[in-house]
């Protein structure tokens, strides 16, 4: 008896983040009917399409011990980048120009970081008003017209009952996964947040292991403010100040430790669902949307807080 309360114990330990999604969404649907309308729920997933992949991103940055400040400025740019050259040369070159910015930029602080060894706090906040100044800038802080209205499938399409935004949400975190789980590359960045110099006596090359995951993080941005721009048809020079919060919140509520080299994506992909359910729940009761960021960073802290307390118990 004793064994199967300790095995039912350690499978709710691994799973805690999902039974409470579970729980809250059970409460919720018995005490809303609108809440537990399909639409609705479509709705929350499709809302939490973006920021999840952001934090898909954000995921491979925090496992090497670090984060990137600036994927809101490189959501924006992407979005009023990909606006500008779909306006003129249509919606192809848009999409490749919008994903050049986060390529660009995420390979710049990758640099920075590995090469010179600036800080990932100091690299990417400064690279954040950097985009951010230049984009104003080129726009004179307005917006950016003349998507073409085949590209808002992308954000507002379906396919069946299913957000065409949740079918590339569902891509990129299958491509993570594949990524962490079954490539050599996805160890070597374990290893490397783990303990960067083992890592580099044992022959994993941090340095490029680095720039590259920067890369790729800033480019889920950019696939992220592709998706903003179908939704909006207008590339808007100060959207996505929230992201870097979002994601940040999404990787922490999920247990993965700030200093790096333990984490997966799923329970990434259900701590995303858990803050789009709160957020749901309080425009539900009519709370404020301004409380919203607020009750974020308390959940940012209150994740942090448990994590580092049972990792010193088991320690």
């Amino acid at each position: 008896m004793s064994l199967i309360v300790g095995r039912l114990g350690k499978l709710a330990s691994r799973h805690a983040l999902l039974l409470i999604l579970i729980a809250l969404v059970a409460v919720l649907s018995a005490a809303s009917p609108t809440f537990r309308s399909p639409a609705n729920l479509i709705n929350i997933v499709e809302q939490q399409s973006i920021i999840g992949v952001v934090a898909a991103g954000m995921l491979l940055m925090i496992l090497l011990g670090g984060f990137d400040l600036s994927v809101g400025s490189v959501g924006a740019a992407s979005s009023v980048f990909g606006a500008y050259l779909m306006a003129q040369y249509g919606i192809v070159p848009g999409v490749i120009g919008a994903l050049a910015v986060g390529v660009a930029v995420g390979a710049a602080n990758g640099a920075l970081i590995a090469l010179i060894g600036i800080n990932p706090f100091v690299v990417t906040l400064g690279m954040q008003v950097l985009v951010s100044g230049l984009l104003m800038v080129a726009t004179n802080a307005t917006p950016v017209y003349g998507v073409p209205n085949e590209f808002t499938f992308f954000g507002l399409g379906r396919i069946g009952p299913v957000p065409m935004a949740a079918v590339i949400y569902a891509v990129v975190v299958a491509a993570i996964w594949l990524l962490l789980s079954k490539t050599v590359f996805g160890q070597h960045i374990y290893a490397t947040g783990g303990n960067a110099e083992a890592a580099r006596l044992a022959g994993v090359r941090t340095t490029r292991v680095t720039i590259a995951v920067y890369t790729l993080g800033a480019l889920t941005a950019s696939i992220g403010g592709l998706i903003l721009l179908s939704q909006t048809s207008i590339g808007q020079p100060s959207a996505a100040a929230g992201w870097p919060l979002g994601a940040i919140a999404a990787v922490a509520i999920a247990g993965v430790p700030l200093t790096g080299g333990v984490g997966g994506i799923r329970n990434v992909v259900v701590g995303t669902l858990l803050l789009g359910v709160i957020s749901n729940a309080l425009n539900q009761v009519g709370i404020s949307p301004y409380w919203q960021p607020a009750i974020t960073g308390a959940v940012i802290i209150v994740a942090v807080a448990i994590d580092t307390v049972q990792r010193r118990r088991r320690t």
